[in-house]
């Protein structure tokens, strides 16, 4: 596993945790962040 791989795992488990809605609000309250993440839901909504 790759020191990235491991990175997504560490955060996708924090968001099965209690610290869920502190990485989520996180996210969306840097612009930056909430605009990746935003482009991301679009592009995976479209793939769908």
């Amino acid at each position: 596993m790759s020191a990235t791989e491991a990175t997504a795992e560490i955060f996708v488990t924090a968001l099965k945790r209690k610290e869920r809605e502190a990485v989520l609000q996180k996210l969306v309250t840097d612009a930056e962040m909430a605009e990746d993440l935003t482009d991301t839901l679009a592009l995976e909504a479209r793939r769908h």
